[in-house]
């Protein structure tokens, strides 16, 4: 007895050993480039590779050029930590980083697997593209590293891309050099980062027939413009767009014709001669010099090769890639601004003032029987003008054209109140993002109610259903309808509530009066 103890003892401390062993052991997998080693996550549920590099690095005689692939290693590459954003200054105060800092040298991303996915899980993929106003942003942020979408039986992917003045120039020199096609040199990158997706997903335990793109803000509005871009068939399969597309004037799609000129002048001032000259000079300085301008001087251009045309027309013709889309914004993205202090007597008299003849029709859009009314309304404005506008056009254009399911959302479920965000009471623009990717707790300062945590895992849910299926129902959740079918729209709210969109009128008023939606 006592030897069989002894034996049985010490096969118990060998497996204990064994399981300690296997615990911490660190996931690996086989790319094309090499092997690499990652972390474990959410208590060994989850793996998380990070910083592989999706394209060779974007410095030198490389720097505003198509990406080129990236090379191979030798050895296993350490996936623990994340790669360089791309470069860019302190815009937001709520953009938190937790990568080594901004370099031109920034083309990689994350991949985030649940624990048991391997070669053959055949799991959907979720390529995130973040928001910023193609100004700032990076893939470390906190709000969408460790997403809880992976739980759900997904991948996520996350990435970085060139950013303003070195994903976006589009000089005469540019054109020049590249058979007359300059500019979306960002855009670019989140091609090549779809075709590493393809070749490399499946290794993760990925389905690179099933892959999903989602975005925020600026992320949307790439979102959008892959959807007409010939490079990108075939690399996605459905697509999310939360608050954003080029069919409005907040992020403008300029002619490549229309900005050539401007940005050589901005390359003259440099003081550089030609390319060569201009690709010598320190990254640190050009983006001195793009910090004096205002708002948003290099996003995406019509340059008739990576984007042919506009999206409005692609629509219109029905030249988009067809792929079910879920597209929507939140209540408040601009609120708290016009209508502080209004009344629906001042609201009135903001109608007549800008509207003239039209005031009634402007009133009818945006009514003031009460004071309370009236706030809505120029809330309901200001947001419609500034980002809403764009979406709800690309909405309508896919129902109109598109073959392929549209499901409509407004987020609603006011913030809690924290430092950046006092008041408490807006859904104001990206406050979805923490509920999509189930982090409430990096916001920091914000004190969350069950409501919250029940929404978002319910937001998680639709997400990750529709990137399985292409339809967000099911698990029980409250029916969201088809958009291109009824006309209806989900609240994503507390509780969540389906109604018919009551806004056409709204953004009828202002596509017959575009000047006001700027």
């Amino acid at each position: 007895m006592k030897i069989r103890t002894t034996l049985l003892g010490g096969v118990l401390a060998c497996f204990s050993a064994g399981l300690v062993h296997a615990q911490a052991s660190a996931p690996q997998v086989k790319t094309a480039q090499g092997e690499a080693v990652g972390k474990w996550i959410h208590d060994g549920k989850e793996k998380a590779f990070l910083g592989l590099p999706y394209a060779a690095p974007p410095v030198g005689n490389l720097r505003w050029k198509a990406p080129e692939p990236p090379s191979a290693w030798s050895g296993t590459r350490d996936a623990t930590k994340f790669g360089h954003r791309c470069q860019q200054w302190h815009i937001w105060d709520d953009y938190i980083f937790t990568d080594a800092g901004p370099s031109e040298d920034c083309l990689y991303l994350n991949v985030y697997t649940p624990a048991a996915a391997k070669q053959g899980s055949k799991l959907p993929v979720m390529v995130w593209i973040h928001g910023g106003g193609f100004l700032a942003g990076a893939a470390s942020e906190p709000r969408y590293t460790n997403p809880a979408l992976v739980a759900k039986g997904v991948i996520v992917v996350t990435l970085n891309y060139r950013l303003n003045v070195f994903g976006f120039l589009a000089s005469e020199d540019l054109a020049r050099e590249q058979g007359g096609h300059a500019g979306n040199y960002g855009f670019m990158d989140q091609v090549a980062a779809l075709r590493w997706v393809k070749a490399n997903i499946a290794a993760f335990g990925g389905d690179a027939n099933n892959v999903t793109i989602f975005g925020e803000s600026a992320g949307s509005f790439a979102v959008s413009a892959l959807t007409v871009a010939p490079s990108a068939r075939g690399l996605f399969h459905k697509v999310i767009g939360e608050s954003g597309a080029f069919f409005g004037s907040t992020i403008p799609m300029t002619a490549a014709n229309e900005r050539a000129k401007r940005d050589q002048a901005f390359v003259a001032a440099l003081g550089a001669n030609n390319l060569e000259e201009l690709r010598a000079l320190p990254a640190g300085k050009i983006l001195e010099a793009t910090q004096k301008q205002s708002g948003i001087g290099f996003s995406a251009v019509v340059d008739g090769a990576f984007l042919p045309e506009s999206l409005p027309d692609a629509y219109a013709a029905g030249r988009q890639t067809h792929v079910p889309s879920i597209i929507g914004w939140n209540r408040d993205e601009r609120a708290g601004t016009l209508s502080k202090d209004m009344t629906a007597e001042k609201w009135k008299a903001y109608a007549k003032e800008h509207y003239g003849a039209k005031a009634d029709e402007f009133l009818a859009a945006f009514p003031a029987s009460t004071d309370e009314q009236a706030i809505r309304s120029a809330d309901d404005f200001t947001t419609n003008g500034f980002i809403a506008m764009g979406a709800w056009r690309w909405a309508e254009a896919q129902s109109k054209t598109g073959q392929s399911p549209v499901y409509r959302f407004r987020f609603d479920r006011p913030a809690p109140a924290e430092p950046l965000h006092p008041t408490g009471k807006y859904a104001f623009h990206s406050t979805e993002l923490e509920y999509v990717f189930g982090t409430l707790d990096v916001r920091q300062g914000a004190t969350w109610q069950s409501a919250d945590r029940k929404l978002s895992d319910e937001v998680v849910i639709y997400w990750t259903n529709f990137a399985r299926t292409g339809d967000p129902n099911g698990n029980g959740l409250p029916t969201w309808p088809r958009y291109d079918k009824e006309k209806k729209l989900i609240h994503l709210d507390d509780p969540i509530t389906v109604t018919l969109d009551t806004t056409h009128a709204e953004f009828e008023f202002l596509a017959s009066e575009p000047s006001q939606t700027r």
